[in-house]
């Protein structure tokens, strides 16, 4: 029996309807049949972060999160930018997997899907290498400005961002392949 990769996507947006979740599902398309794809959809649930509940009795909205990214073999992190940074939202998602080491030396890929998005790209870079994310050498897509435009199926209009969505997904699985965790 062939075992399946499982890939988690996070939307750095609590929003339904937010650009960074119809990315998520957009990228969808290109992922392979052997591979698990899940979008993780209750980083709104979790508690605003709090060292005092960061123990072996943590919230269990907080369990259940750690829980399926350590079954994780990779992990896709897309982002909108918000004031020039990471979303508070997904900041305090990151803050409770600081003393867990779920994402330690596990491939992450990240996409910042925003009007302009740099300062954001290189915070939620700088975020994850503090708790030991491997963020490869293709493993980060930022998707500004026009480039970021959306049909009313949820998938970028252009092609380039397209083809550099199918490319990332294979590098993030050359990745979990080079790392056999699997």
């Amino acid at each position: 029996m062939e075992t399946k990769i499982n890939i988690i996507a996070i939307s750095g947006s609590s929003r339904k309807k937010s650009s960074t979740l119809k990315a998520l599902n957009s990228l969808n398309k290109f992922v392979p049949s052997n591979v698990n794809y899940e979008i993780y959809d209750g980083i709104e649930k979790l508690p605003h972060f709090n060292r005092e509940l960061d123990n072996d009795n943590a919230p269990a909205e907080v369990e259940v999160y750690r829980e399926l990214l350590s079954r994780a073999d990779g992990v896709i992190i897309c982002t909108p930018e918000y004031i020039k940074g990471v979303p508070g939202v997904l900041k305090n998602a990151l803050e409770w997997l600081v003393s867990s080491a779920e994402l330690y030396a596990k491939p992450v890929a990240v996409i910042t899907a925003s009007c302009d998005g740099e300062n954001a790209h290189q915070a939620l870079q700088l975020n994850l290498s503090m708790v030991n994310a491997n963020v490869f050498d293709g493993g980060a897509l930022l998707i500004s400005g026009e480039n970021n435009r959306l049909n009313e199926d949820g998938e970028f209009i252009k092609d380039e961002v397209n083809s550099s969505l199918k490319l990332l997904i294979s590098k993030l699985l050359e990745e979990i392949n080079k790392k056999g965790s699997f």
